[in-house]
């Protein structure tokens, strides 16, 4: 074999070969800062996650990625809010500040992102009301092309234990809100239509989002 097709052969192979580690950087996400202050009530629900310790676990993602939900458009389970307005939950303020969030009623309630076009998601970062420490009710979060989310649904997140939201049992912990929001690995789940539900929290009956941020690749 001659030295040019020896070097045909290794950049065939080099093209075919899986992606590896060296192909995934770090998510960088920018944070709002802390609003809440002082000593939390505690606490309890069978499900809430332990308190951490240390920064939260750096999520590695295919590079390229990018912030897909920016300025998207935002539908709801009920289109006239309590508070605030639906592009509220994709238009980049995360303060958390009076003026910054949407507030729905009681009972399950949902919002969902149209990406535009179908993607491949690699994270889901979801700020509820971080001015509190509380923890929302019935969290899940869903990935479909199709926008009535009744076929191709995927979920991604889920700590509705006994299924009262109707979208399935899940066994993702409870948590409680801070300014770090909850980071969810995508996995690559692909579709065009994130849905996000949600069923009051610890403090009252009502359900908030300050935002939502999509990565990915359309």
């Amino acid at each position: 074999m001659n030295t040019r097709s020896l070097f045909l052969v290794i950049t065939a192979c080099a093209c075919a070969w899986p992606l590896s580690a060296q192909d995934k950087v770090p998510l960088n996400l920018e944070l709002p800062k802390p609003l809440f202050v002082g000593t939390p009530r505690p606490i309890q629900l069978p499900n809430l996650e332990k308190p951490r310790s240390g920064p939260r676990p750096v999520l590695m993602v295919p590079a390229g990625t990018v912030l897909l939900s920016k300025g998207k458009t935002v539908t709801a389970s009920d289109g006239f809010p309590v508070i605030g307005e639906l592009a509220y939950v994709t238009d980049g303020e995360k303060t958390g500040a009076d003026g910054t969030f949407v507030e729905f009623g009681p009972g399950v309630q949902w919002v969902q992102i149209d990406l535009g076009a179908p993607a491949t998601i690699s994270a889901i970062v979801v700020w509820h009301f971080h001015a509190q420490a509380r923890v929302y009710h019935d969290v899940v979060v869903m990935v479909s092309d199709d926008p009535e989310f009744k076929k191709g649904v995927k979920t991604l997140f889920n700590n509705d234990t006994d299924n009262s939201s109707g979208a399935g049992a899940g066994k993702d912990p409870a948590y409680i809100e801070t300014n770090e929001g909850r980071l969810i690995d995508a996995q690559g789940a692909k579709g065009r239509y994130v849905r996000l539900l949600s069923a009051g929290n610890t403090t009252d009956e009502l359900n908030h989002y300050v935002e939502v941020e999509v990565f990915g690749k359309p």
